[in-house]
């Protein structure tokens, strides 16, 4: 073989090389085009997983601590509100202490200036109405059903006329027990005038006591009508009209039928400061309930 036939065959032979290395030159560079694009496709999965999980982990955060803001805001909030209502609840109730405070000093001052009208008496006018006072009374305490009805049992005839005092009533007493003396004798078939001539002379020869202290218990003999007005003299001088008024309740004839007017006076009188009693009582209660409410 010539020199030239060994060159051109070392030439094929360097060409085919050349393509066969060209070839896998071009194989490889497939190969590692296709392994660079599956790892791409995996880094680029892998990133945009952990991208999302990154982003759901801080939106996930983000709502959390979003949600702790709202929370705090509205528990400052409910708190805010709940201590503003709790200033308000405490000035609408002492608004409403003052107000109590005000009406029951209110209605202690008209009960004053009712029991001030059954005392108040003078020559010319013994007796004061009440109606004024009862219905100052009435509108302090328009509320309240207990003073109501109270008020509503005062006699009338002490609201348009009113009540003579404990005093008048002891002046007009002795007058009473002078006449009824004088008419001891007479029954209630009221006898003749014989009969009321010796009435009136047994009153002028006997002198019974003008005070005598009652017993603990009546016997048939206290009940002449002689003792029965040394007893209520007793208790009249002593302070005690009721039980006055109960001895000359048992008077009996002619001697009731002159006591009969005192007896109703005396009566009234005690009926009405009954009444201005327990409405004296139930005013300073309303007093006393209202300051305590105050200091709490």
């Amino acid at each position: 073989m010539t020199v030239a036939q060994v060159e051109e065959v070392r030439d094929a032979m360097e060409n085919e090389m050349r393509t066969q290395l060209r070839r896998q030159a071009a194989a490889h560079t497939d190969h590692l085009r296709d392994v660079l694009r599956v790892q791409e496709q995996e880094l680029k999965h892998e990133f945009e997983q952990d991208l999302s999980e990154k982003l759901a982990e801080q939106e996930l955060q983000y709502r959390r601590l979003s949600q702790e803001q709202v929370d705090n805001f509205t528990l400052d909030i409910n708190t805010a509100y709940a201590r503003l209502r709790g200033i308000e609840q405490a000035v609408q109730s002492h608004a409403v202490a003052e107000e109590e405070a005000r009406k029951a000093h209110q209605l202690w001052l008209s009960v004053e200036a009712l029991k001030y009208s059954m005392k108040t008496a003078s020559a010319d006018r013994p007796t004061v109405p009440l109606g004024s006072a009862v219905e100052a009374i009435r509108a302090t305490c328009s509320d309240s059903e207990f003073a109501q009805a109270l008020t509503a049992a005062i006699p009338p005839e002490s609201l348009t006329r009113g009540v003579y005092n404990e005093e008048t009533l002891r002046v007009r007493f002795y007058v009473v027990q002078k006449l009824a003396r004088r008419v001891a004798m007479i029954d209630e078939t009221r006898n003749s005038l014989y009969q009321y001539f010796l009435s009136y002379l047994q009153s002028l020869l006997l002198f019974p006591p003008q005070q005598l202290k009652p017993p603990v218990e009546l016997c048939p003999e206290d009940m002449n009508t002689f003792k029965l007005l040394s007893y209520a003299s007793y208790c009249i001088e002593h302070g005690d009209l009721e039980l006055a008024a109960k001895f000359v309740n048992q008077l009996k004839g002619e001697s009731r039928r002159v006591a009969q007017d005192w007896l109703k006076e005396a009566r009234m009188t005690l009926e009405t400061r009954q009444i201005v009693d327990i409405l004296t009582a139930y005013a300073s209660a309303v007093g006393i309930g209202t300051t305590q409410v105050q200091q709490e």
